[in-house]
C-alpha cells in the first residue's frame, strides 16, 4: 500500500469529507478502547484458554482463515485487487497447461511478513504501543478515506460489481436507435403467448382510432384512445365494449390499462389517454397491444379484435389520430420467436505488454454487460433473469462467469464486468465469447449471442459454437482490429443458440 498516489478529493464537498472523517475517528476510538480492554485482560487473567476466549483472539483467527487480511487491507484488496480476483485464467485452455503458483507464493510471503510485523508490535512497551497505535490509526484513517472515496467514485455496489462508468449510458454509441427495435418480428399476436381462452367466438370487424405521442422530457408514452367504429355485435346486435392496453413485453398488471365500458354500442367514444413511463431507448423495443373486449357480467368477456404496434417502426412525426383495422388474435408458437430482446454491452481486448513494463503478462478480455431492453419472458409475469458468459473452447470448465439475478424486469440492468486472461492475440481467431441470458423461473436459457469469426473451426477442429451471425462476426472483428479500445454494441438475444457448452 506504500507509495500509492493520493486521490484528489476536491469532487467531495466539505460536509461529505467531514462525515467520512468522523466515522473513521469514531472507529479509531473504539479500536483504542478495545486494545486497552485486552491489555487489562492480559494482566488479570492467568488462564490462557479463558484469555483466548475473552480477548476475542479466536474471532480474529477465524476471520484470518477467511479473509487472510484485516482492517484497511480488506478495503484495499476489495478495490485495487478486485480485478485480479475476478480474472479467470484461461492459460490452461489455450496452452494446455496450468498456471504457475508464483502469485500465490507472493501472497503467502506477504501474509507471513504481516504476521511478523504484528508479532513485533506486541512486544513493544505499553506506552510506546499506545503511541504507535495512534499513529497507525491516523495513517490508516487517511488511507481508508481514500479507499472509501474510490469506492464511491467507482460505484462498487454490495454485490461487488464495479461500474466502469456512469449508468446514464450514451446510447448513440450502441448504434442507431432505430436498430434497437424489437427483434422478435414474427407472424402472429405477441399477446397470444400469455393469454388463454377462446378468441374465435366472434368474427372480428371494425376499426379503432388512436394517436401516440412521446414526451421526451418526462420520458412518457401517451396513448390517446379516441373511438371505435363498426364493432362486431356480441349480444343481440350490440356490445358493451372497452379497450385494454399493454406495453409488451411487460404483460403484468402494472402494464395493463383499461378504458371505461361503453354500454350498448358498436361505435363507442372513449377519448381517454393512458400514460407509460418508459425510456426512449426502451421504447424502441416495445410492442403496444390494444385489444377490444365485450364486457360480460356473469361469463368470460368476449374478444372483439386487437391491434399490435411495434413502436420501433412507428412514425413519431405522425401526431394526428389514425384509424387501424382490428385483427383476430393469431396464435403464435414460441418456436417462431427469433429473438427475445436486445442486449447492450461493451467489449475490449488488452494485448500482452500493451500497458507498459510488460503488463499485462497475458492478454485480457473485458466484457462489460450493460443491460437488456425489451426482454420477452417465457411465461406470463415479470421475469427474473441473469447473464452467463464463457470463452470457448473451455475444456477445463472454469471460465464461466455470471451476473447477479435481476428480478421482475423486462429491461434488466446488470452493469457487470467480466474479465478473462491467459490470451495471446492469435487466440482470438480461434476463440468464441458466448453470452447467454437465463430465466430463473422457469429455469432455462432464453437465448444469447456468440462473438467469433464464424468459421466453424477452432484449432483445426470443427465446432458447433463457431456459428456467429454477420453482426456478431462484425463485432468480434472490431475487437481484434481495435485492441485497447472499447467496442460498444447492441445485438439481438437470438433463440436459435445451440448450447454446445452445456
Amino acid at each position: 500500500m506504500e507509495g500509492e498516489p493520493l486521490l484528489d478529493l476536491c469532487h467531495l464537498t466539505e460536509v461529505e469529507q467531514t462525515v467520512i472523517l468522523n466515522v473513521l475517528q469514531r472507529d479509531a476510538e473504539l479500536r483504542n478502547k478495545e486494545e486497552g480492554r485486552i491489555r487489562k485482560l492480559q494482566q488479570t487473567v492467568s488462564d490462557p484458554v479463558r484469555l483466548h476466549s475473552l480477548s476475542g483472539v479466536w474471532f480474529h483467527e477465524e476471520r484470518a482463515k477467511r479473509y487472510q487480511k484485516g482492517g484497511t487491507d480488506v478495503v484495499h484488496a476489495s478495490i485495487h485487487r478486485k480485478r485480479h480476483e475476478k480474472v479467470i485464467p484461461l492459460t490452461a485452455i489455450f496452452d494446455k497447461e496450468k498456471a504457475n503458483s508464483s502469485q500465490l507464493h507472493e501472497q503467502q510471503e506477504e501474509d507471513k511478513s504481516t504476521e511478523i510485523e504484528l508479532q513485533e508490535n506486541i512486544n513493544v512497551s505499553e506506552d510506546d504501543k499506545g503511541q504507535e497505535l495512534k499513529e497507525r490509526e491516523k495513517v490508516d484513517g487517511e488511507r481508508l478515506v481514500q479507499h472509501l472515496v474510490t469506492s464511491l467514485y467507482l460505484n462498487i455496489d454490495s454485490e461487488g460489481d464495479m461500474d466502469s462508468g456512469s449508468t446514464e449510458l450514451d446510447y448513440t454509441r450502441f448504434g442507431s436507435v432505430s436498430s434497437l427495435t424489437s427483434h422478435h418480428m414474427m407472424n402472429g399476436s405477441l399477446m397470444s403467448l400469455y393469454s388463454v381462452g377462446d378468441f374465435g367466438g366472434i368474427v372480428v370487424s371494425g376499426q379503432i382510432q388512436f394517436s401516440l405521442q412521446y414526451d421526451v422530457k418526462k420520458e412518457e408514452l401517451h396513448v390517446h384512445i379516441i373511438r371505435c367504429q363498426e364493432l362486431a355485435p356480441a349480444r343481440k346486435n350490440r356490445s358493451d365494449p372497452y379497450v385494454k392496453v399493454y406495453l409488451l413485453p411487460d404483460n403484468t398488471s402494472r402494464s395493463k390499462k383499461k378504458t371505461a365500458v361503453k354500454r350498448k354500442t358498436l361505435n363507442p367514444v372513449y377519448d381517454e389517454t393512458k400514460k407509460y413511463k418508459v425510456g426512449r431507448l426502451d421504447l424502441q423495443a416495445r410492442v403496444l397491444s390494444m385489444s377490444v373486449w365485450h364486457m360480460e357480467r356473469m361469463r368470460r368477456n368476449l374478444f372483439l379484435g386487437e391491434v399490435e404496434v411495434r413502436l420501433g417502426q412507428w412514425d413519431w412525426n405522425q401526431s394526428q389520430p389514425t384509424w387501424h383495422n382490428l385483427q383476430p388474435r393469431v396464435k403464435l408458437s414460441p418456436d417462431d420467436i427469433i429473438s427475445r430482446g436486445t442486449i447492450l454491452f461493451s467489449i475490449k481486448f488488452v494485448p500482452p505488454g500493451s500497458e507498459g513494463s510488460g503488463c499485462p503478462l497475458t492478454g485480457e478480455l473485458y466484457i462489460w454487460l450493460r443491460e437488456i431492453v425489451g426482454l420477452l419472458p417465457s411465461k406470463r409475469g415479470a421475469p427474473s433473469t441473469y447473464v452467463k458468459s464463457v470463452v470457448l473452447p473451455d475444456e477445463s470448465g472454469v471460465s464461466g462467469q455470471k451476473t447477479r439475478v435481476v428480478r421482475g424486469s423486462v429491461n434488466p440492468v446488470f452493469n457487470h464486468t467480466m474479465v478473462y486472461d491467459g490470451f495471446q492475440s492469435s487466440d482470438l481467431i480461434q476463440a468464441c465469447a458466448e453470452i447467454t441470458v437465463w430465466s430463473l423461473h422457469p429455469p432455462g436459457c432464453l437465448g444469447g449471442v456468440r462473438l467469433s469469426t464464424g468459421s466453424g473451426v477452432s484449432y483445426g477442429q470443427s465446432v458447433c459454437w463457431m456459428d456467429s451471425t454477420e453482426d456478431e462476426i462484425s463485432v468480434w472483428s472490431s475487437v481484434i482490429q481495435s485492441p485497447n479500445s472499447w467496442v460498444d454494441t447492441s445485438l439481438p438475444v437470438r433463440t436459435n443458440l445451440q448450447l454446445c457448452s452445456e
